[in-house]
């Protein structure tokens, strides 16, 4: 019994002693940092508090003393974090070499589908990167353009007999749907028909991968704080059944179309192009395996089924909060479509300049990744400063916090897209404004993001008016998981404009 009570006490005084010298690391090398606890370090009830706002609590405490830069405990693990826009523009462009990776918690060893773009990192990355970046030129949109355009025709069936019924609606809802169609079309190549089949298996699956929950988001900080020791007990990124669903998918429709040699303008094609040797000059560095293959599929429908839909949730939500905007907006559409012979195309919709300005002034209000992770890969000492960033180091860049700063947006609440106008843009920081991120792991598909959105909202607002409902909690209650949401949904009025 003695010895049972002398091994726990010894056990529970080494974890103590380890914790007490895991907080001395920002102390030691000057760097200011609230004084952390045991066993969360500076995260409070992690349970129910979301990381974004814990980060952000951080950037205004230290904003506000004229700090360039802060520390951070995520439990014992020091994390750096970039106040001055300089520092975050020597992070995520300057130096960008010395910060190459993201610095997320992978398992691709027991989910290879999991080895996407995004997840991964070093030369893997790089390799990656180098063969999907022509994957999102501008031809290749305009290519996609059609095929995408054909999903707003039941959006616009669905938003129609709303106005008819004299419905209201959660945007939310409305546009993850529209959102499915579009990658389910453009990344499988498969019509989802979310608006006639709302539980489809696309639309159940997809929602199980974002289902957000306290047990979701301490696995999350789990992984990010011990990464090995997650995968030594067999963590998994992907709910198996989330993975298996659109493994089968990406396979049988790759099966299909190599089988009855079917073509379409989609990212699948461009995909199963690279992994044909002979479209590849026969270099094995080229082409994809068919892991790759899936493993990017499931990225395209992971990046566009909640992102988009979240963005033109709040886009409609502001239009509808201020009928000034939304009625030049209308009016922009207007003027533009009577030069296509009333046709939304491809030259339309990048002529629609304040369509644009509306969408980066919702983005910056309601930014879609709030807290951007690196990792340092290379010791780096941080100019005009003593402190040397170590590799292995994680770095939060509070998005958050910078996008409303009104050091850098004066009166920041408001939304104001004049902002974004040409007159105004060029007065921005870049290291204060990341919707997408910044520097070369900037994301990828932003081309095929703005496209799928001004698209939409093209189509909605030149046939319909949109105003609050009741039912809306206003201010909005909003809640932080792998992408922003709002508790209660963003219901509204729709009625057709004569």
């Amino acid at each position: 019994m003695y010895i049972l009570l002398a091994l726990i006490s010894a056990i529970f005084a080494a974890i103590y002693f380890y914790y007490k010298q895991s907080f001395t690391y920002w102390q030691s090398r000057g760097v200011p940092h609230l004084t952390p606890s045991m066993p969360f370090g500076n995260l409070n009830k992690p349970w129910s508090i979301p990381l974004v706002d814990q980060v952000t609590k951080q950037y205004k405490i230290f904003k506000k003393r004229g700090e360039r830069q802060a520390g951070f405990y995520l439990m014992t693990e020091p994390i750096y974090i970039p106040i001055d826009p300089e520092f975050v523009k020597n992070v995520m462009i300057k130096d960008f070499h010395h910060f190459t990776d993201r610095g997320l918690y992978v398992n691709d060893e027991a989910q290879p589908v999991i080895g996407n773009l995004f997840f991964s990192d070093g030369q893997k990355w790089k390799n990656l990167r180098q063969k999907l970046t022509p994957t999102f030129t501008s031809g290749k949109m305009k290519m996609m353009f059609n095929t995408m355009m054909n999903c707003t025709v039941p959006l616009q069936e669905s938003i129609g007999q709303i106005a008819d019924n004299n419905e209201t609606f959660d945007a939310k809802d409305v546009m993850s749907k529209y959102t499915t169609d579009v990658i389910g079309s453009c990344a499988f190549g498969i019509e989802c028909n979310s608006f006639k089949d709302p539980d489809s298996d696309f639309r159940k699956y997809g929602r199980l991968m974002f289902e957000e929950n306290a047990i979701k988001a301490m696995k999350f900080l789990f992984s990010l704080s011990f990464g090995n020791l997650a995968k030594k007990i067999g963590l998994k990124n992907m709910e198996p059944e989330v993975a298996e669903f659109f493994t089968k998918v990406a396979v049988d429709t790759y099966n299909y179309r190599i089988k009855n040699n079917v073509k379409r303008n989609d990212f699948m094609q461009l995909l199963i192009d690279m992994m044909d040797k002979d479209n590849n000059g026969g270099q094995k560095s080229n082409f994809l395996t068919m892991n790759d293959f899936v493993a990017q599929v499931i990225l395209f429908f992971v990046a566009g089924f909640d992102t988009s839909s979240v963005t033109l949730s709040f886009t409609l939500f502001t239009l509808a909060s201020h009928q000034d905007i939304q009625g030049k907006l209308r009016q922009e559409i207007k003027n533009v479509l009577k030069k296509y012979n009333g046709e939304i195309t491809y030259d339309a919709l990048q002529e629609m300049k304040y369509m644009e300005q509306v969408i980066n002034e919702t983005m910056r209000l309601y930014p879609i990744a709030p807290v951007l992770g690196r990792v340092c890969t290379q010791n780096y000492t941080m100019p005009s400063t003593n402190l040397v960033i170590e590799k292995g180091t994680k770095v939060f860049i509070p998005n958050w916090g910078l996008q409303r700063d009104p050091d850098y947006f004066p009166d920041p609440d408001k939304f104001d897209p004049e902002r974004f106008s040409d007159e105004n843009k060029g007065s921005i920081d870049p290291g204060t404004y990341l919707p997408f991120g910044e520097g070369p792991r900037i994301c990828i598909g932003l081309r095929f993001a703005m496209m799928q959105m001004k698209m939409c909202l093209a189509a909605l607002l030149k046939d319909y008016e949109f105003r609050m409902n009741p039912k809306t909690i206003v201010p909005l209650q909003l809640g932080f998981g792998f992408v922003i949401s709002v508790k209660g949904g963003i219901w509204l009025n729709v009625k057709r404009i004569s």
